[in-house]
């Protein structure tokens, strides 16, 4: 799945042209590298998307095409 389409199914950011302004802008890491809005999410990747000061760092759980928002908080863990 594509980075920005997996920030935006698990709700890590709310819509998909914003993800891809993160991607672009370089606040988004894929294990450490920057990454493009087109990069490839697994399972057991390690993401980092910086928001301000702030950063959020998460592993990939599990990757979905759609899920609820109830559901959306099991494709991803907070390290």
């Amino acid at each position: 799945m594509r980075l920005d389409k997996f920030l935006k199914v698990s709700r890590l950011i709310k819509r998909r042209t914003v993800a891809n302004d993160a991607c672009d802008a370089g606040r988004v890491t894929i294990n450490g590298k920057p990454a493009k809005a087109s990069a490839t999410v697994k399972v057991g990747d390690v993401i980092e998307v910086g928001f301000g000061s702030k950063a959020v760092k998460v592993e990939v759980m599990d990757v979905q095409e759609t899920t609820r928002k109830d559901d959306a908080k099991e494709l991803y863990k907070y390290l």
